[in-house]
């Protein structure tokens, strides 16, 4: 007779326990930005809704950035690193093959070697990360889980390409997750569309760079490129759809939200999801990418910061999360908010 496996049985509820935030020092106006592009504050504003962003110091990677933001997020939760069952670090650029970010940066939080891992999936990163979190605590794989989003986009893009210089800043965001006596994260909305692959994409693979070089000592490097009337029609009308289904999923009316935090791409964007929602004047939006632009990965959980660091929001409070990206790929779900970050 075959053992029988054991597993939990109980009903198990997530939810997010602390939130940290980690921004960079340096802020980078348009008129900065507006150095090396032929553009203007005025004009990045109009389109973008950027008014700047961070960018990283020489010495500052996704690792130490997600250290610092993991770290505040621990404290916030009053959780006690050894606690932490696994470590989640959703980025596109942590700039080395080998080894992944996220056993570096669970180590230097001195959580004593839980299973840690990175995950790719462009601007949607973190929702995955939080989605995965949610169902290893609800299956009872661990009880407390660390999820970063992080991001260090100044480095991969050309200073004179106007299409991505003026939008993507630097940054890190970090959640606990653990068991709660309510549900506190709902089913998550995901998915992709490799049709479109090609939308946002690096120009080049290192190896194409190295034979580059071969027939010229002066080749660019590999930079990030994106085609962004191609993501603004994708995102502003395909994204409305996945984020009624996601309030569908948590049993949800738009009428009861009391936040919405969508990806931090576009403020025309932002704005169209809303009026899509049909959310009331009185429900805050946030809109981060004022002082942040998009930082990809990182983009929900800051943006979930600035909406309760402004007190736009409080602890307690019913949120849609939803985001998209690189991929193109995608994912929502609706989350009850923790405490600010003190």
């Amino acid at each position: 007779m075959s053992a029988q496996i054991k597993v939990t049985t109980d009903t198990r509820h997530s939810g997010i326990l602390g939130l940290g935030a980690y921004r960079p020092e340096r802020v980078v106006t348009n008129e900065e930005i507006c150095q090396t592009i032929d553009s203007n504050d005025e004009w990045i504003r109009t389109r973008t809704g950027i008014e700047s962003r961070r960018f990283a110091a020489r010495d500052e990677t996704v690792v130490s950035m997600s250290i610092e933001a993991g770290r505040q997020a621990l404290e916030n939760a009053g959780v006690d690193p050894a606690d932490i069952g696994c470590v989640i670090v959703a980025t596109s650029t942590h700039l080395l093959l080998s080894p992944p970010a996220a056993p570096i940066v669970a180590n230097a939080l001195g959580t004593g070697g839980p299973g840690a891992f990175d995950l790719g999936a462009g601007c949607a990163g973190f929702c995955y990360g939080l989605s995965l979190a949610s169902d290893m605590i609800r299956s009872g794989t661990e009880d407390k889980i660390l999820v970063i989003g992080t991001e260090i986009l100044s480095v991969t893009t050309r200073p004179d390409d106007r299409g991505t210089r003026m939008i993507f800043g630097d940054g890190a965001g970090a959640m606990v997750v653990g068991l709660t006596d309510e549900p506190g994260i709902g089913p998550v909305v995901w998915g992709s569309d490799g049709s479109q692959s090609d939308a946002i994409t690096q120009d080049k693979d290192w190896l194409q760079y190295f034979d580059d070089l071969k027939e010229d000592p002066k080749a660019d490097r590999p930079w990030i490129k994106m085609t962004g009337i191609a993501v603004f029609r994708w995102a502003a009308f395909e994204m409305a759809k996945v984020a009624k289904l996601a309030l569908d999923k948590a049993g949800v009316a738009a009428s009861e939200l009391d936040v919405f935090v969508p990806h931090q791409a576009n403020s025309r964007i932002t704005d169209l999801l809303a009026k899509s929602l049909e959310l009331g004047e009185d429900i805050p939006v946030a809109h981060d990418i004022a002082e942040a632009g998009n930082t990809s990965a990182a983009s929900i959980p800051l943006a979930v910061e600035e909406v309760l660091r402004t007190g736009k929001a409080k602890k307690g409070d019913t949120a849609l999360l939803l985001g998209f990206g690189a991929g193109l790929s995608y994912a929502g779900q609706v989350v009850t908010l923790p405490a600010a970050p003190k």
